[in-house]
C-alpha cells in the first residue's frame, strides 16, 4: 500500500468516526440549528463524495473530500454549533 492509501484510510475512518461523534448543539428550531444541520450535511456529503472516489480508484480526490468534510466538523465545533468531545484524536478544538 502506497503513503497517499495509507493517508486516505486514516482519515475516511477519522471523519466517519468524527461524524458520528459530533451532535448538534445549537437551539433547536433556530437559525443556528440550521447552520450546524448543514456543517453536519456537508461532511456526511463529503464523506459519501470520498468513497465513492475511493471506489474508482481516485485516492486524491477521496483525500480531499475526506479533509473537506472533517474541516466543516471543526469549523462548526469551533464556533459553537456542533458538540464535540473534546478529548482524544478527532476534533482540533
Amino acid at each position: 500500500m502506497t503513503h497517499l492509501d495509507d493517508k486516505t484510510d486514516k482519515y475516511e475512518q477519522l471523519l466517519a468516526e468524527a461524524v458520528d461523534a459530533a451532535e448538534i448543539a445549537a437551539p433547536a428550531e433556530t437559525p443556528l440549528a440550521e447552520a450546524a444541520a448543514d456543517c453536519e450535511e456537508m461532511a456526511r456529503s463529503y464523506l459519501e463524495d470520498g468513497r465513492h472516489f475511493r471506489e474508482h480508484d481516485d485516492a486524491v480526490n477521496a483525500l480531499a473530500a475526506f479533509s473537506y468534510g472533517h474541516a466543516w466538523l471543526d469549523c462548526g465545533a469551533r464556533i459553537g454549533l456542533l458538540d464535540v468531545p473534546t478529548e482524544g484524536h478527532l476534533f482540533t478544538v
